[in-house]
C-alpha cells in the first residue's frame, strides 16, 4: 500500500513555518465527529488540511506550530490528542495517545486534548501573529476568541496576546494546490481504481437493472481496494442524467437510454473524479452518438488547453466554442456563434463550468483568481475537465428526438511542463471503444 511518510508531513510543516515567519503560532483542528442519526455517527474522516500537515487521522485533535524570534531557530510542533483508554478502545478502536503522537507522528510535544485550553495560554503569550482557520467551525471560533480574550487580559503580567490574526487557510490552500510527485502517485492510484470501477459498470449494466444496483458495482471495486467514494455517486439513467447532482439512484435503467455515471473513490484521502456516459444496451442511437461526439470533441480540446501558462479559464472557453458549434451544426441552436457565447445562451444546454481543482477534496482548495484575474496553470496543479450537454425532457424548443439526453465526460488532468497528463486515461471514452467494451 502506497502511503505518505512522516518525512512528507514534516516537509509540509517546514514550508508552513517558513510562510508564517518568526514569533508566530498556528492552530489547526481536525473535523468534529458528525452524527448520522440518533446515536449513530458517520465514519470519521480527518479534516483534509489537518491531515495534510500531520498525517494524524483520529478525531478530537489539534495541531499547534510555534516559530521563534528567528525563523532560523526552527519551530515546535505540538499535537493535542485523545489519551489511551483501554475501555474506550475496546468499543471504538485503538488510539495513538500522547506517546504515539511523539513516537509515531513525530510531534515535538504531545498533550491530552483535555489540556488544550490550559496549555494554549502559555503558547499564545508574546506571539506576534496567530494563524488560524477563521470560519471553519463556529464552536472552535468561539473557543479561540476566548483564548485571545484571556491572553489579552493578562497583559498586566508583562505578556501580550497576538496582535494580528491571519487566515491560515490562505497559506495552506496555496501550498496544497501544487501537488508533489508523492501526492500525484496517490491520485494516480485513486484514478486507476475509479477507472476499473467505471469499466466494470460498462461491462455489467443491462436494461431493467436498477440505478442503485449499478452503483453497487462501483462500490464493490472501491471497497475491495480499500477505498470509499470521494463524493456521493451519480448514476442517472435517461432523463435523470439531465439533473446535475442526481444522487437518488433509485430508477430502472431502460433499454435505449444512456446512463451517466459521475463516481470515483479516494485513496489515502486523495480523491479522483470521473464521469462517463454510455448506452444501457451497449449501442448508441444516432442522436446519442451525435451529441456524445460533440461533448467528446470539446473535452479532448479542453484537456489540451491545460497548459502551463494558460489561463485557468481557457479549457472552459475552448469547450464552450466547440459545444456551441456542435449544437448549431445539429440544428439544436440557431444564430451566430459569437453572439450565443457572449450572451451565454448556450447555458440552456450547458450550465456549469468545465472543471475544478482536485486533490484531497474533490472540490479542492486554491483560489481560481489572483488580483481579480484568472490565474495561470502551474506545474503540479490538478484540474477536472468535464464538459457536458443536457437537453431537458420538457424543453419544447428542441426537436423531441433530442429531449431527455444528458451527457458529461470527465477526466482528471495534471498540468506539467510536458503538457497535460491525464490521470484517468485507463477508462475508455470514445463511442467505438465503449461499444466494443460493452460487447465483450
Amino acid at each position: 500500500m502506497k502511503k505518505l511518510t512522516q518525512a512528507d508531513f514534516k516537509e509540509r510543516r517546514d514550508r508552513l513555518a517558513e510562510e508564517m515567519g518568526p514569533h508566530s503560532i498556528a492552530v489547526i483542528a481536525t473535523s468534529p465527529v458528525a452524527m448520522r442519526n440518533r446515536d449513530a455517527d458517520y465514519k470519521f474522516r480527518a479534516d483534509s488540511s489537518f491531515f495534510w500537515l500531520t498525517g494524524f487521522a483520529e478525531p478530537e485533535a489539534v495541531a499547534v506550530i510555534e516559530t521563534y524570534e528567528s525563523i532560523d531557530e526552527g519551530y515546535t510542533y505540538s499535537l493535542f490528542c485523545r489519551e489511551r483508554n483501554r475501555e474506550m478502545e475496546i468499543w471504538n478502536g485503538y488510539r495513538a495517545g500522547v506517546d504515539g503522537a511523539v513516537d509515531d507522528f513525530e510531534a515535538d510535544e504531545a498533550y491530552a486534548i483535555d489540556l488544550l485550553d490550559e496549555e494554549i495560554q502559555e503558547k499564545l503569550q508574546n506571539k506576534a501573529k496567530l494563524f488560524y482557520r477563521i470560519g471553519q467551525q463556529a464552536a472552535f471560533d468561539a473557543r479561540v476568541a476566548g483564548w485571545i480574550a484571556k491572553a489579552s487580559g493578562e497583559s498586566r503580567r508583562g505578556t501580550s496576546a497576538p496582535a494580528q490574526i491571519v487566515q491560515l487557510d490562505r497559506i495552506i490552500d496555496e501550498l496544497r494546490l501544487h501537488k508533489t510527485e508523492q501526492e500525484l502517485e496517490l491520485m494516480q492510484i485513486a484514478s486507476d481504481i475509479s477507472a476499473e470501477a467505471h469499466t466494470r459498470a460498462m461491462q455489467t449494466v443491462k436494461p431493467g437493472m436498477m440505478e442503485y444496483a449499478l452503483e453497487a458495482e462501483l462500490n464493490y471495486v472501491f471497497g475491495k481496494n480499500g477505498c470509499v467514494p470521494s463524493y456521493n455517486s451519480i448514476v442517472g439513467g435517461g432523463e435523470n442524467a439531465c439533473i446535475l447532482h442526481y444522487v437518488e439512484n433509485d430508477k430502472v435503467l431502460k433499454d435505449g437510454d444512456l446512463v451517466l455515471i459521475d463516481a470515483a473513490c479516494e485513496y489515502q484521502l486523495y480523491a479522483s473524479d470521473i464521469t462517463r456516459t454510455f448506452p444501457v444496451n451497449g449501442k448508441f442511437s444516432p442522436e446519442q452518438k451525435a451529441l456524445y461526439n460533440v461533448v467528446l470533441d470539446s473535452q479532448i480540446a479542453a484537456i489540451h488547453a491545460v497548459q502551463i501558462g494558460n489561463s485557468y479559464k481557457e479549457p472552459h472557453n475552448v469547450a464552450v466554442r466547440i459545444l456551441v458549434q456542435g449544437l448549431l451544426d445539429l440544428g439544436i441552436m440557431q444564430g451566430n456563434i459569437d453572439e450565443i457565447i457572449e450572451k451565454e445562451a448556450y447555458r440552456q444546454f450547458y450550465m456549469h463550468g468545465t472543471g475544478h481543482w482536485l486533490g484531497m477534496d474533490v472540490h479542492d482548495v486554491g483560489t481560481y483568481k489572483l488580483d481579480g484575474e484568472w490565474r495561470a496553470y502551474e506545474e503540479g496543479m490538478v484540474v477536472t475537465v468535464e464538459p457536458g450537454l443536457y437537453i431537458a425532457p420538457d424543453d419544447e424548443t428542441v426537436d423531441v428526438k433530442w429531449r431527455g439526453i444528458g451527457i458529461r465526460i470527465e477526466d482528471d488532468v495534471v498540468a506539467t511542463e510536458n503538457g497535460p497528463r491525464v490521470l484517468t486515461a485507463a477508462v475508455v471514452k470514445s463511442v467505438e471503444e465503449i461499444e466494443a467494451l460493452m460487447a465483450k
